[in-house]
Formats: structure tokens, sequence, C-alpha cells
């Protein structure tokens, strides 16, 4: 390691440590073992901690000294566990292979030590292979000094978690196996004869045999929505037929926290005929927005406060690939609980385009030629289309004709981006599909009107578009990240120095996701200089979204929102083919890990390291000089 980072963390240490003194300490034990767990009716071997599947919650309140004992007691198994959100120094972050943390061995110990620095909504997992998907994962709480509500807004008579995941009745290490034996081992949920004769009934032969023999072309498939399927949703740990609920009494406002600990899942979720005020998007608070269902993906978490009128409410989080269900209950102390669970009707499954490819502002895709692409073993980092810039809210996909449809003008508008708000006068006007340089983030675009449109009364005769399409029914808010404004002022207002690209690609053949056109084993680690600001350019050159976390600290995400209001995240999606922009402050000295979130991606490969640290002069510091990341860290990014 460096001179000057050692310095800096030797220093950190001495002042985290003078602070102690000073604050209470709140203390927990966390006994990681393998136990039998029964989800889905059959008994299987599953991590457990403190004997619970998943993990239990924690809490805290802001200003606490966290001491925290976990103990291994898995036979043969390394594991660690990463503080999810939380600022705190590098050697406490729990990544083995960064900061000198080297994991936790079998049958040994490690206490992590820090102080609470922020309140919110967090969690907390395994970064030590697929250890997440299997049962390492719990959600974390820390509560405002005294418990006393950030503002007005969020001073609430009732407080629950709402942590969703994933259960899959494979092991993580089998379900690697089966994504390295073919990308499409789990797409069980593939087009069938019926849907193709109802794209000739709409759209005409000719058409519809330009746009079949161009995916077929490509090797891809226009349902790869998610990669893993036979997945149990669950709510709190419970099935959807165990139905955890939460109580509370007539006139009272709840505070929802939910909490995204899937492995690889994204959910819409909605609460029937209950609106819901956003109030905290990654723990971070946010001025109130009103919606009635949001987008939640993998890592992320919402704050949302509900005034309930009625009696009983179902909490529904369908996977966006129109699998399943995580199914819950708000209901009314007093009166008794008759209501059974109702297993809500699927919404239309999206169907991927052209766009979603990256191909959106490649004109007449009907006289592309993909003949010469093998697209098993293309690299979608080659693939570098950006093609955020059109504007869609003018389509009608039951009346266009394909054969001279631009697919760019489909409709499938990322969740972060509204055009309902569109500024013409500072953005090109799309409508009339004019070419405009990427010289502003494409977050300046507001995308909300975009919602997509009620299904029509035949489900079965819907197609829908786009990944970011979610079918919310006409007259519903969606929340978009556009919408998401910081509720104080940001600190830190300066204009980035220097931009990062960060492009997101993989290749198809043996399943590998990559950064900048290589794998967390290959790639170079982004060198960062204390203090200075920066901009980090997500572009997503692949056909799947990517939840981009960065450990360590917060960006503020470029949304339209004057630099003062952009909300703090620490994880971003970025959906296909799409480009996502943030400014961070490298306020925080050490290793951080920038990921994927999706656990095979990242287990495969997207994955890389940022390094802060001190400088001499206009020189960065170097690379420290531990292990290279092929051999720090393949107990966690790769199987």
């Amino acid at each position: 390691m460096s001179i000057q980072l050692s310095q800096s963390l030797l220093v950190g240490v001495c002042l985290f440590s003078s602070s102690w003194v000073y604050a209470a300490v709140k203390e927990y034990h966390l006994n990681i073992d393998e136990q039998m767990v029964n989800i889905t009716g059959k008994p299987l071997k599953r991590i457990t901690v403190n004997g619970q599947f998943p993990a239990p919650l924690l809490e805290f309140e802001e200003g606490d000294e966290a001491v925290i004992h976990v103990h291994n007691k898995l036979k043969n198994k390394d594991s660690s566990i990463h503080w999810h959100g939380l600022l705190l120094p590098g050697l406490m972050d729990g990544v083995p292979g960064f900061n000198q943390f080297k994991g936790i061995k079998p049958q040994s110990d490690f206490t992590y030590r820090f102080k609470v620095r922020q309140n919110g909504t967090y969690w907390y997992h395994a970064h030590s292979k697929g250890q997440e998907q299997d049962g390492l994962y719990g959600t974390l709480v820390i509560y405002p000094k005294d418990k006393k509500p950030v503002a007005a807004h969020e001073q609430t008579d009732r407080d629950y978690v709402v942590m969703l995941s994933d259960f899959h009745e494979s092991s993580s290490d089998q379900i690697m196996k089966n994504l390295k034996k073919s990308a499409e081992y789990y797409q069980n949920e593939r087009e069938t004869v019926a849907d193709v004769l109802k794209q000739v009934k709409r759209d005409g032969l000719k058409s519809t045999w330009q746009d079949r023999s161009m995916w077929n072309q490509m090797r891809m498939l226009k349902t790869d929505l998610s990669d893993v399927t036979g997945y149990t949703f669950l709510m709190n740990g419970k099935t959807p037929e165990q139905n955890w609920t939460g109580m509370f009494k007539a006139h009272e406002k709840v505070r929802l926290r939910f909490v995204n600990a899937s492995a690889m899942s994204f959910y819409d979720v909605n609460i029937p005929n209950l609106k819901m005020t956003v109030v905290s998007a990654d723990g971070q608070p946010v001025k109130p927005v009103v919606v009635d269902e949001f987008r939640i993906g993998t890592a992320e978490t919402y704050d949302v406060v509900v005034e309930p009128k009625a009696d009983h409410y179902q909490i529904e989080a369908e996977s966006i690939d129109r699998s399943g269900f995580a199914i819950g209950t708000l209901h009314n102390e007093a009166i008794a609980q008759t209501h059974a669970i109702h297993m809500p009707k699927a919404r239309p499954r999206a169907l991927l385009t052209m766009e979603d490819m990256g191909h959106g502002s490649s004109g007449d895709h009907g006289k592309m030629d993909h003949s010469q692409m093998n697209h098993e073993k293309m690299d979608h980092s080659m693939m570098k289309h950006d093609s955020a810039l059109m504007d869609h809210s003018q389509m009608n996909h039951n009346q266009m004709n394909q054969e001279k449809m631009d697919h760019s003008m489909m409709k499938h508008e990322p969740v972060l981006m509204d055009h309902s708000q569109m500024n013409h006068a500072e953005v090109t006007d799309h409508s009339q599909h004019q070419a405009k340089s990427d010289s502003k983030p494409q977050q300046q675009m507001d995308h909300s009107a975009h919602a997509a449109a009620k299904p029509t009364v035949d489900d079965q005769e819907q197609l829908v578009y786009g990944w970011a399409n979610a079918s919310t029914p006409a007259g519903h808010k969606a929340l978009q990240y556009s919408d998401l404004k910081s509720l104080t002022p940001q600190k830190d207002t300066r204009p980035a120095e220097r931009e990062l690209e960060v492009r997101l690609g993989g290749t198809m053949e043996r399943y590998i996701w990559t950064i900048n056109g290589k794998k967390f084993t290959e790639v170079e680690p982004l060198q960062v200089k204390y203090g200075e600001r920066i901009r980090l350019k997500f572009i997503n050159d692949s056909m799947m979204a990517h939840p981009m976390h960065l450990h360590g600290m917060f960006m503020q995400l470029e949304n339209g929102q004057s630099s003062s209001d952009m909300p703090n995240k620490h994880t971003l999606i970025v959906p296909p083919g799409k480009t996502v922009t943030a400014l961070l402050t490298a306020d925080e000295l050490g290793e951080w890990a920038i990921h994927c979130h999706l656990l095979y991606h990242m287990s495969s490969g997207m994955m890389s390291k940022m390094i802060v640290a001190n400088v001499d002069g206009n020189q960065a510091a170097t690379t420290p000089s531990s292990p290279s990341p092929a051999k720090q860290g393949d107990s966690h990014a790769q199987h």
C-alpha cells in the first residue's frame, strides 16, 4: 500500500478511536452457520445468522458506536459482511481483498467497529461468493438521534421494514454453474408460436419476418429480462402464502422501509388503492413524492409513508419478468383479519426492443445486417449506441407498422427518465428526431409522461415493449428518478473536474460480464484524488439492466435537478442501452468496490476498484502494493 494511503488510513483510525469514549456503544453478535431451512416445502441447507433465515434486523441511532462481532461457524468457507450504504473506514467495509481486509476464515471471528455517521434504511450482506443468495443478508435501520424525525412529514405512528428477496431451491454455486453452461439456461419464458401469429396479425408478415430474422441473427431473446428464473419471492423472509402482516390503528401514519435484498430481481411495487409518499431513497431523505408505484432495483431502498383509510391492504411486489410476486398485508388491528391473500394477475411481460439493445438511434433496423455477428461470442461493450435522446411519447404500438418503424420510437423509457417535464428550451426537440451530441448528461431529460399505457381489456392480446415499461395503469403515478430531490441542499455543488467512463458490457459465451471491456481480475483500478469532484458516466452497452453500486460514498444523481437538489444514491439503475451520470466528491480515503449488484453479474466479472488517496503535488498516489485483484478478490467476485 502507498505511504500516503497508509498514513491517511492510520489518521482515520486514530480519529475514529478518539471519538469512541463520547458515544453510546451498540453491540451485536452475529453467528454465521449452515442449517436446514424450509421455505417452499422442501428442506434445504442454507446459511443462517443467529439461527435465522434471513439474517436479523440490526438497529442503531445516528451517533452510536457500532460494535458487531461476527463469528464464522461455517466449516470450510470464508465469509464476510458488507454494510451496504454505510459511511465507514475502509477496513470495516467488509470486502475481501480491499483495504487489507482478508475475510473471515472458517471457525474464526472478526469485530466490526465504526461510528454511525448517518441515519436511514440500509442493509447488510455477504461479499463472499454466493453467500448473499444463500441467506446471508439482513436489514439495518439507523434512526435519527433520539429518534426525532428528520422532518415533520416523516413523523409516523408505526415503522416497518419491508425486505424483498428471492429464494431459489438451487444453491448459488449450482446457479452459477448452470449460467456458465448456457446464458439462456433459465430462459423458460420464451415467445410462442401464438406470439408470432399475434405479431403477424398486428404488423404484417414482412415486418414480422424482418424483426424475427434480426433477433435470430443476434442469437438473443426479446424475453431476456432476468437471467435467473425459478425464484420464490419473499417479503421479510415469508412467502405470499405465509403473508407477512403489518398492523395499524385507524388514522395512523405508517412508514414502510422497502429494501430490495434480492440477488437478481427487480420489482414493481404497489399497494392497490393506497397512495405512497416517498420520503427517502437509499437511506437519504428526499422531498416528498406521492406515487402509486415504484420500481426498485436490486440493492436499492425506498422509504414511503402511507395513511390507511380502509381496514385492509395488500402490498404487492411483482418481479420484472412477471414470474411471481412477493406479497404482504397491512391490516387494522382492531378488525379481525379474515382476508386471505389474493394473488394478483400478472401484468403483461415486456419484450425487449432494439433500443434496449443499444440500437435505438441506428435508423431503419429492418435494413441492419447482423448476419456477420456471432452474438453468442459478442462483447456487448462494443455496442456503443447512445439512444436515450429520443422522444417516445407519441407512440402507439397497436397501430404502428413495424416495417416502417424506427425502433427508437418504441415506448420504453428508463425508470429514471421522465419526458413529460422535458425542458425543450434546453434540450433538442426529439419529436423531430434531430441528432443531439452527448454534451449534457442524459438525465437532463424528463420522461415521466411515458408511463406505460393502461392494459387493454384483453391482456392476452397486448404486447408491451421496452425494459422500463411497467404497464402502469393510466392515471397512476410511477416514481421516476427525475422526481427525486434531496431534502437538504447538497454541500458540494462544484462542477466535475473530470469524467470517469464506466462501460458495462459482457459476452454471452461463458457468461462473462465486464467493466470497460475487462472482468474484475483484469481491470485496472479507478484512481481518484482525495477531495476531487468527478463525474461517473455509466454507459450500458448490454441488453440487461445493471444496478451499479459504489461502496463507501454517495453519488449525486444527475437527474435534471439543480446541483444543490440532486439526490444522493449509493446504487443507480442503468437501463439497457442507456447512459446514467452522477457526480461524486471523493471524500472517503480507501479502496472502494464499484460493481453491478446483480449477484451473478458481479461474480462473473462486472466489478472494479476505486482508489481514493492523498496526492503528492499533482501526482496521484500509486496503486496499493497489496496482491493483484485476480488473487485478492476471487473469493467474492468469482465462483
